[in-house]
């Protein structure tokens, strides 16, 4: 059953992985290394502590750092995981994003002002904001 769900990670319906950035510290074991190459994914290793080696998760790192954890105060696991749950529904629902021409990666229909009038809606625990149209 464990490894139907680390392959299952791998299975989203309109994406299909290739690459596999991966630390060389080698502590994903022996099967995650054989599940990705039965699903077709070319594994590719990186140093620890360069940066430079896979922008694309240093990028996302950043984005959550500078837009959420520089401004909550951690605890423990269970808090960490309910902010960043409510900050990544934020990032795919309603943060606009420039390479999608300023809509979010889940799209929305654009509200007339017929529909009422623009109020705000608070996410990630009211650090970030949600404007939509609702009748008085």
């Amino acid at each position: 059953m464990q490894s139907l769900v680390s392959a299952d990670f791998f299975v989203v319906p309109t994406i299909t992985f290739r690459l596999l950035f991966v630390f060389v510290n080698g502590c994903y074991g022996e099967e995650f290394h054989e599940a990705t190459g039965w699903l077709g994914i070319r594994e590719v290793l990186t140093a620890p502590q360069s940066p430079w080696q896979n922008p694309y998760v240093e990028r996302l790192n950043g984005t959550i750092r500078r837009e959420c954890l520089d401004y909550v105060i951690v605890l423990h696991e269970t808090g960490l995981r309910r902010v960043l749950k409510l900050y990544f529904e934020y990032y795919e629902r309603t943060r606009t994003h420039l390479s999608l021409d300023k809509d979010a990666p889940i799209p929305r229909r654009i509200q007339p002002p017929e529909l009422g009038k623009v109020v705000e809606l608070p996410q990630v625990g009211g650090l970030h904001h949600r404007y939509e149209r609702r009748a008085a």
